[in-house]
């Protein structure tokens, strides 16, 4: 049963991911012609689309995407209720996707900046990938920059953001416990 739990909550997690990333996409007037943009766009916009008829956005805010990930959180949640007891139930289950979407937030955020180190790394000139990773995390970095400058040309930023969202990813994790 735990495999099916596993595999059950990955394949929600990573939907959502997509979604979550969507969002933060447009947030940040990333670069919508970039491959990666296109892929996240074309991976959720059967889903987005139609929520979109229903809620616009709003301030530069893709609202159907929040929601989106939102009701992927529900059903994430409702499946395995479902699968461990055999009963469903409301609060819990909304309670516990709220959760969910800001853990999965976060882990997103934590997933971009360590690809983005790791490519600033070895990449060798203009790559697109860490183009729009720069166009996402920059806004989060550059408030950082003014407080740690670079020692010796190394950029604690990241790791300093990184360090942040751990924080936040165990006090969330106490709140619910």
């Amino acid at each position: 049963m735990n495999a099916i739990e596993f595999l059950i909550g990955t394949l929600f997690d990573l939907f959502l991911m997509v979604v979550l990333l969507r969002f933060w996409l447009q947030w940040a007037k990333a670069d919508f012609y970039n491959p990666m943009s296109q892929f996240v766009v074309k991976a959720t916009s059967f889903a987005v689309n139609p929520l979109r008829k229903i809620i616009p956005g709003f301030a530069g805010l893709d609202l159907a995407s929040l929601l989106l990930a939102f009701i992927v959180a529900v059903a994430k949640m409702s499946t395995l209720m479902l699968l461990k007891l055999g009963a469903w139930a409301a609060q819990p289950v909304l309670m516990d996707a709220l959760m969910t979407v800001l853990i999965e937030g976060l882990n997103l955020v934590f997933w971009v900046l360590l690809i983005r180190a790791i490519l600033s790394w070895v990449s060798q000139g203009y790559n697109p990938m860490e183009a729009v990773f720069h166009q996402l995390t920059e806004p989060m970095l550059k408030p950082l920059r003014k407080v740690i400058p670079p020692l010796g040309g190394l950029d604690l930023s990241v790791l300093v953001l990184i360090l942040g969202i751990q924080f936040l990813q165990i006090l969330l994790a106490d709140i619910l416990a």
